[in-house]
């Protein structure tokens, strides 16, 4: 752990073991060795959270928001084309980060090919997109082979590793990008989709991320995770006035087994979703560190719950 961490880690630590003597008990902490990974695992999720923040303050390239160029980065270009004042092209591309992921080896390869239309064309920006999601599938569609036989090696991220982009599968690229584009609306803009959500739950931060996370059901092949990331991506990046008011354990997997492990001994303990949210709402009321940093943590700890390993894709 670097030395500068090690005040945040005691902090968390004495947290930790107060609300395991005088809340909810702790049994999955109870060994010091669970204990450290999970401490360690809370401040490397912080760490992570609070650099996609600062990222908006930073100097960035314009060659990370060039498809055509190694360096691009979807994220980073989120950020300055949001300080250019162009959201949805920001949204746009956080939604492409989302989708595609980034690989441990091959990084935002395949996200920057799709984008950029393998160099052949103009790029697939959101005006594009949204003017003409089919021109966009046809694209695809018909680009397919050269995805397949070209030799360059490009792949889906981890977390969605179950994507395709096989024209003739249910959960086609073209297919989700479709769904997406209905999603936010005949308007195309995601300001007037926060706006709409504004006007039938109000200006809460967590009752917007909730009704939106309802809604994004309607996008294909995002589920609990990919809804959760995009969501909560968004308001890192000062695109959306939102944050998660729980962890969202419905449809969860890492961070369920998680969760129970901590509040239950063992990640099979019998313990209820609905509670599992509701306990971990009141866990933060003591450490202070916003749900996505306790959802990633759990994630992350369940997978080596004795010891440390950092999470890297």
């Amino acid at each position: 752990m670097r030395p500068r961490d090690e005040q945040l880690a005691q902090r968390l630590d004495e947290a930790l073991s107060d609300h395991d003597g005088h809340g909810r008990p702790l049994p999955g902490i109870r060994p010091i060795e669970n204990r450290i990974a999970f401490v360690e695992q809370l401040v490397e999720s912080i760490r992570r959270v609070t650099y996609a923040r600062t990222m908006t303050n930073m100097d960035h390239s314009l060659l990370r928001a060039d498809p055509t160029s190694d360096l691009f980065d979807p994220l980073r270009a989120a950020v300055l084309h949001h300080r250019q004042g162009s959201i949805d092209e920001a949204c746009w591309l956080v939604f492409l980060s989302t989708h595609f992921g980034k690989h441990v080896r091959t990084r935002w390869r395949l996200a920057r090919d799709i984008y950029g239309s393998l160099g052949a064309g103009p790029f697939w920006t959101w005006e594009r997109v949204s003017a003409s999601p089919n021109s966009f599938r046809q694209w695809l569609t018909v680009s397919y082979t050269t995805f397949r036989t070209d030799g360059i090696e490009r792949h889906f991220g981890n977390h969605r590793k179950y994507e395709t982009l096989s024209p003739d599968a249910k959960r086609f690229t073209g297919a989700v990008v479709e769904s997406y584009v209905n999603w936010v609306g005949p308007s195309a803009s995601h300001q007037t989709l926060v706006t709409e959500a504004e006007a039938a739950v109000g200006h809460n931060s967590k009752a917007l991320f909730d009704y939106l996370y309802g809604t994004m059901s309607d996008v294909l092949s995002f589920g609990r995770t990919a809804r959760f990331d995009y969501l909560t991506m968004l308001g890192k990046l000062g695109l959306a006035p939102i944050e998660p008011g729980s962890a969202y354990m419905e449809g969860a997997t890492g961070p369920l087994k998680g969760a129970k492990l901590l509040f239950g001994g063992t990640a099979l303990a019998d313990l209820r979703q609905h509670d599992l949210d509701n306990w971990l709402v009141h866990l933060d009321t003591d450490l202070g560190v916003g749900m996505q940093v306790l959802e990633d943590a759990l994630c992350n700890w369940q997978k080596s719950p004795g010891q440390f390993r950092p999470y890297r894709g």
